[in-house]
């Protein structure tokens, strides 16, 4: 009988080891949507970033961020009108390379150009894709957690 409970509770420790391994190797990923024209929203996400980032990394574990902006949040991106482009660089630049993703609209760019007419340029650090809306859609589809600031 002893044997049979030293057995079991060497099976339940090596399990217990096994799930505290694993927590290591957890990683989160969160979208963060800005459609707003204002710096207080972007500066908002950006620290809601930067924050997860470092309470993940802290951690021992993995985060993916992406800042997708589409309507009047598409100026976070813009490289003639963004408030907050200097930030953008220096959490890439310093930071978080790897981490941190920033996701343009499609759509928003060509009406943008549009009402403008001119081409409407995006910092370097920026992806544009198709639709802001619909890569939120996958992403959260994909299992992503969404966060609005």
């Amino acid at each position: 009988m002893r044997s049979i409970l030293g057995a079991i509770s060497g099976i339940i420790l090596f399990a217990l080891t096994l799930s505290a391994g694993h927590a290591a190797d957890k990683e989160h990923r969160v979208a963060i949507q800005v459609n707003q024209n204002d710096p207080a929203v972007m500066n908002l996400a950006l620290n809601n970033a930067t924050n997860v980032m470092e309470f993940y990394k802290a951690k021992g574990e993995v985060v993916q961020v992406e800042i997708v902006t589409f309507g009047p949040g598409l100026h976070m991106l813009r490289d003639d009108t963004s408030p907050v482009k200097d930030r953008i660089k220096q959490i890439v630049d310093a930071s978080f390379p790897s981490n941190v993703k920033f996701i343009a609209c499609g759509n928003t760019k060509e009406g943008m150009e549009k009402r403008e007419g001119k081409p409407v340029s995006m910092i370097s650090d920026a992806t544009v894709v198709p639709s802001g809306a619909v890569r939120l859609i996958e992403l959260q589809e994909a299992g992503w957690s969404y966060l609005k600031p």
